[in-house]
């Protein structure tokens, strides 16, 4: 089931709004086959891993392992199931059923019917935590949220002084990398409407893979302009209406990368999963001040001279 994962996570970001399943085929004592899904009308991960099997009078007498249970209805592609079911396997082992309420049990309960030993719950909380973007979609009725900032060593997300011609970084250029990355796994990205007017960031995945993803600007006035899509909101209630607004839009997860004054609203509303944040060894004496921000060390590693630290929401 890791090497599952593993294999999901070559296609985070390009199967929205499809989670991004790993699959495998064992037999005798070693794996013959294994898939992953494919881009949005394309097969799922079990069709690409049975695919992927040049003997196919073996399937008959061998397991199936997936991250996640197979789909039991018919989308863009038929279900799952029923290939699984004509190709007549041993035993389906699945890391954690589907939330969404098309399948969520449907699919097992459908291969038990056709004499399929299934077994659920393997590496199930590694799973939901692959899966954790799909599943709180599913859950909670919102995308799942991350944060992400850079500060300098003394606290600050930017400098007073501007210089017009180009951005000033605070991080550095393999963090900046890693940032690209990061935008081409999420379904969107958000920024408030200062950040956008001030800056005009292009907020792409250009050094990494070119994925195009959805852009969203928080603002209460008309003046943006489109690639980006303008989101409208109450004051009352900002950021609940934010999250209604994408959830509609079937959005998935997004990363809100600033300003202050977004991030900070965000936090208050508690309406977050986890931050991304750099801290550079630069000092900058005076400017805007960083967010603050309460929850869980999950990771810290260096990023050259950079370190990272991810946080996630506990409460």
């Amino acid at each position: 089931m890791q090497r599952c994962i593993e294999l999901g996570k070559k296609t985070l970001g390009l199967t929205y709004p499809n989670p991004n399943v790993g699959a495998l085929i064992f037999y005798d004592g070693k794996i013959i086959g294994e898939g992953y899904t494919s881009k949005i009308g394309g097969n799922h991960a079990e069709i690409n891993a049975i695919n992927s099997v040049r003997e196919k009078t073996l399937l008959k007498n061998s397991y199936l392992f997936v991250t996640m249970e197979p789909c039991v209805h018919h989308g863009k592609t038929p279900p799952c199931t029923d290939k699984i079911i004509e190709n007549q396997f041993k035993g389906v082992y699945i890391g954690c059923t589907d939330p969404n309420k098309l399948v969520c049990g449907k699919g097992i309960r459908k291969l038990n019917e056709n004499k399929i030993i299934v077994e659920k719950n393997i590496l199930k909380k590694e799973c939901e935590n692959h899966h954790r973007r799909f599943i709180t979609f599913h859950t909670k009725k919102r995308p799942y949220i991350i944060l992400k900032w850079a500060e300098s060593q003394d606290g600050y997300i930017s400098t007073e002084q501007k210089d017009n011609k180009r951005p000033f970084w605070i991080s550095n250029k393999y963090s900046r990398q890693l940032v690209h990355k990061w935008r081409c796994e999420e379904h969107g990205i958000i920024i408030g409407s200062k950040t956008y007017t001030s800056d005009t960031p292009k907020l792409d995945g250009r050094y990494w893979n070119k994925n195009s993803n959805k852009k969203f600007i928080i603002s209460n006035n008309q003046i943006i302009s489109e690639p980006f899509i303008q989101i409208n909101y109450e004051k009352k209630s900002i950021i609940k209406s934010v999250i209604d607004f994408l959830f509609k839009k079937n959005i998935q997860s997004v990363i809100v990368e600033g300003g202050l004054k977004t991030l900070d609203t965000f936090i208050d509303s508690g309406f977050w999963d986890e931050a991304r944040i750099f801290k550079s060894i630069t000092e900058l004496k005076k400017g805007t001040k960083a967010p603050s921000i309460i929850g869980s060390l999950l990771l810290q590693k260096q990023i050259d001279n950079d370190q990272l630290s991810i946080i996630k929401n506990i409460q």
